[in-house]
């Protein structure tokens, strides 16, 4: 019998420790700070995304203008990308070596998402670097994790280049001619530091523009593009005038005469439009 009671009460022990253990919380499988990013291997001024998952682990404290935090090592990844866009966030923004989006106070329990669109500067090193993210706020930030290996590989070092020129009359009677100076870029890379020059016909002259400038008032009018990324295309508009005694054909001719990059097709490099002027104030294009 005294065998038995102890036995009794020994279970009635085991079952009050039991009672007194606490459930596992429910989020204790879940990251503060998560990623996924793609692609992972990018070429400079290439565009790429990072979904940014943040869970606020805290069961008794919200977190104050929280952000999902990027960082990357062994370079700053201040050195490395710009934010293009970051939907899921209040804004977005660099500091320092991070980049930042804000989402505001979290709760406890609560996740937000940030998708970031970010481009690899021109000039961002080379080879491999790691990513990492976190959850961070003003008053708690939680641990900092390592993400994939994002690998920067070197632009393509050519893009083909066409310009296509065309002219219109402006107006009814009238001695103005417009042009317009449409480039386009099919690839395969980005250009920079376009330059198109369009030598206007006899008999006209440069009367004005937003976007081009006709140094030193001669012949030659210089339009220039910054940048052009493949598949895209910009158009520039300049006018001249007709002199009033002109008559018959003029033609003004336009070709690329500077680029950051190797075009391999020169055949699309060059167009020309003409006009004829029939009487002082009656062109046709």
């Amino acid at each position: 019998m005294k065998l038995r009671r102890t036995t009794l009460l020994s279970l009635v022990a085991a079952a009050a420790t039991l009672s007194l253990v606490a459930p596992a919380p429910a989020f204790a499988d879940t990251p503060t700070s998560s990623v996924v990013v793609s692609p992972t291997t990018v070429q400079r001024g290439q565009t790429f995304t990072v979904e940014h998952s943040l869970y606020n682990a805290l069961t008794d404290a919200a977190i104050e203008g929280g952000a999902a935090t990027l960082y990357s090592a062994p370079t700053p990844f201040t050195s490395i990308a710009d934010v293009v866009s970051c939907p899921g966030a209040i804004s977005c923004s660099s500091h320092v070596v991070s980049i930042r989006g804000g989402v505001g106070d979290v709760a406890p329990g609560d996740s937000r998402k940030v998708t970031f669109t970010l481009r690899i500067k021109d000039d961002a090193p080379l080879g491999p670097v790691t990513l990492r993210h976190q959850f961070l706020g003003e008053n708690y930030s939680f641990e900092t994790f390592d993400g994939p290996v994002l690998n920067i590989t070197g632009g393509t070092d050519a893009a083909d280049l066409g310009v296509k020129l065309t002219a219109s009359p402006r107006g009814i009677l009238t001695s103005t001619i417009e042009y317009s100076v449409k480039v386009t870029n099919t690839g395969p890379g980005a250009a920079t530091g376009i330059r198109v020059a369009s030598t206007i016909g006899n008999g006209l002259r440069f009367t004005g523009s937003s976007t081009c400038s006709n140094p030193g008032g001669a012949k030659v009018v210089n339009c220039d593009i910054a940048s052009l990324a493949s598949g895209a295309s910009a158009t520039a508009k300049f006018t001249v005038a007709a002199g009033l005694l002109s008559l018959g054909p003029v033609k003004t001719t336009s070709s690329i005469t500077q680029s950051s990059v190797t075009d391999p097709n020169a055949a699309n490099n060059t167009s020309s439009a003409t006009c004829t002027a029939i009487t002082g104030l009656l062109l046709s294009c």
